[in-house]
């Protein structure tokens, strides 16, 4: 009953073979990776003015600049990432740039600074879009907290039904936001030049609240401004997932949307300061103009309805980019290995899941306040920009292939605007939050080191290396009850499974599901030394299941020699050394054996299952 209600939820399983037609064109690599940072563009400007009416009509002239900086900033940072994408076509995000040319911390800071900023992104994205909603329909506002967790829940539902799925269903939005952004400019600038600009939305603020401005002020409002820069970094850690060739195509993408960002950004900037338009707590600014250039009409409401769902849909951008960088650190060593896995439509759904339960948690502690989230956001992105364009100075430096000077050059401007940034953000900031990242990104780096410690003790003592291999006693040289021994890898505990297993039998046989096919060589070529004469079966797993492929075997073993009845299933397990350390592994045993006493297949018999337990001494 679980399975067909997981089928009619997220769809049928995916075979491996079809990962490669999963793959995305730049028309929905575009929708998916850079709904992000193409949404910014609802807020971002709104950001900028909620620091400078802080000093009146005189910090309100900053505005321009400030968003012609920001702009700037993106084509910087936008040129630094295309020769990434170019330099690691494989995928190279700021973990992966920073970890092979700077070493295991930086490359672990760059991890943690984005893994929490992709956090930071659906719970902003989010809140940013119910936030459109209620300025039209004010009436639900204080059900802003409900709304955006339903949001959370079906973008999650999205992106666990599959890439591709995900990318068509996001590419309507994606495009109906662009287009609506573009009417709204042009209509605006059409009323400016003809001479007929609407009457202002809203009255300055009085002398007496006036702060004065200061370049403080002023580094401040550009801080938060940078969060329109937020995504960036998604098209390189996703390279894999367009169509071939998969570096131009990305390359492209990260092009397009460069163009769109700062395009939309300078747009609306100038038409909100043309237009005299203060932030307010209950409608946005974006709001605001279209209300002033269409009215309230058919346009203003489709203008707020593409700016809710981008936003609402932004988060696609994190959901995209959190699980993949997730699964990298798990089969690294750094988090659970349980998120290394694909599920059944070939994405991370542990990661996808994870992601969602950490953003509803933020969602609820902060109220769904957009601005209340923004101090906390791009402290992590901006940071993760410095250690991957540093890591790149270093990578031409080190390879020196034709041209590596210019690329070096472009790379080295990346660098020293990100890290001028990240400074000012970090700054301006912490007092109005950023010191929450500055203390969560170490905390995690140090769980990071943790979790690989753990690991590492358990690689050391289920360790082979070594030992030598010894003939083991035929115990049961007549006893021919059929025994078979489910097998992940080669390791100590294994071995104890197997040598209890001949004691009971001289009818062993061994099993793996090829999940990886790298880790299932790693298996065949190590069985020829560990195995003795237990022979190895390799079970076709095109779904990467381990359970399924398993019950089948075991069905047709029983099928083929009904005389000799059911065979035993005898399971290698390690056992942690504390019962916290049970999350940081697969719990596989405990699924097969749950598999084997609750799910039984034709046979009628119970059949016997054992379990060789092998403990971990720390």
């Amino acid at each position: 009953m679980f399975n067909h209600l997981r089928q009619v939820f997220i769809g049928t399983p995916m075979p491996t073979a079809r990962e490669v037609h999963e793959r995305l064109s730049k028309t929905k690599g575009l929708a998916i990776f850079s709904s992000d940072a193409l949404s910014s563009v609802a807020y971002g400007t709104e950001e900028v003015l909620w620091v400078l009416v802080l000093a009146g009509t005189a910090g309100l002239a900053f505005s321009v600049p400030i968003g012609i900086a920001i702009a700037t900033l993106a084509v910087i940072v936008a040129s630094s990432y295309f020769q990434t994408i170019h330099a690691y076509p494989s995928g190279g995000g700021a973990y992966i740039v920073a970890h092979e040319n700077l070493g295991i911390w930086p490359g672990l800071t760059a991890a943690a600074a984005l893994q929490i900023d992709y956090v930071l992104t659906v719970a902003v994205s989010i809140a940013a879009g119910v936030a459109a909603v209620t300025s039209a329909f004010p009436f639900l506002y204080h059900w802003r907290v409900e709304i955006c967790l339903l949001a959370i829940i079906l973008v999650m539902w999205g992106n666990l039904r599959g890439v591709r799925e995900s990318g068509t269903t996001f590419s309507i939005p994606t495009y109906a936001f662009i287009a609506m952004m573009f009417i709204l400019i042009g209509s605006g600038v059409a009323r400016l030049v003809s001479g007929h600009p609407p009457a202002p939305t809203a009255a300055p603020p009085a002398d007496s609240s006036l702060q004065p401005l200061t370049i403080f002020l002023i580094l401040r409002a550009f801080a938060s401004g940078c969060a329109a820069l937020t995504g960036i970094e998604a098209v390189s850690n996703g390279i894999q997932a367009f169509k071939k060739p998969e570096s131009l195509n990305a390359g492209r993408t990260l092009i397009a949307m460069a163009a769109l960002l700062a395009t939309m950004l300078l747009g609306i900037t100038v038409l909100a300061r043309t237009f005299h338009v203060l932030p307010t707590q209950h409608e946005t600014v974006v709001s605001q103009i279209g209300r002033a250039v269409f009215g309230v009409g058919p346009l203003y409401y489709a203008l707020q309805g593409a700016t809710a769902l981008i936003l609402i849909l932004a988060g696609n951008t994190a959901f995209a980019g959190f699980p993949r960088l997730a699964s990298i650190l798990a089969r690294d060593h750094y988090m659970p290995r349980q998120l290394a896995n694909r599920g059944d439509r070939l994405v991370f759904t542990n990661g996808i899941i994870t992601l969602a339960v950490l953003a509803s948690i933020l969602v609820i502690v902060f109220g769904g306040h957009t601005h209340a989230l923004m101090p906390l956001y791009a402290v992590g992105v901006f940071l993760s920009f410095t250690l991957s364009q540093t890591g790149m100075v270093r990578h031409w430096f080190v390879l020196r292939g034709p041209g590596w000077r210019w690329k070096a050059a472009v790379n080295g401007l990346g660098m020293v605007a990100t890290g001028i940034v990240t400074v000012v953000i970090v700054t301006v900031k912490f007092i109005h939050g950023a010191w929450v990242v500055a203390v969560l990104i170490p905390a995690a780096v140090f769980l990071f080191r943790a979790i690989k410690s753990h690991y590492d003790d358990v690689q050391r003592q289920m360790s082979l290396i070594g030992q030598t291999p010894e003939p083991w006693p035929n115990l049961a040289a007549h006893v021919r009850q059929k025994v078979v021994v489910p097998v992940a890898g080669v390791q100590r505990g294994t071995l104890a499974a197997l040598q209890f297993a001949r004691t009971m039998s001289t009818d062993v046989t061994a099993v793996t599901a090829d999940v990886e096919p790298a880790a299932t060589e790693r298996v065949r070529q190590e069985w020829n030394t560990w195995g003795h004469d237990v022979p190895l079966v390799v079970l076709p797993s095109p779904y990467r299941s381990t359970i399924a492929p398993l019950m089948e075997y075991l069905e047709e073993t029983d099928r083929r020699d009904p005389v000799r009845g059911l065979a035993v299933v005898v399971i290698p397990e390690f056992v942690p050394a504390r019962a916290w350390q049970q999350v940081l592994h697969n719990q596989t045993a405990k699924l097969i054996k749950r598999a084997i006493l609750y799910e039984r297949g034709e046979t009628s018999k119970d059949r016997i299952l054992i379990n060789v337990p092998y403990h971990l001494s720390r």
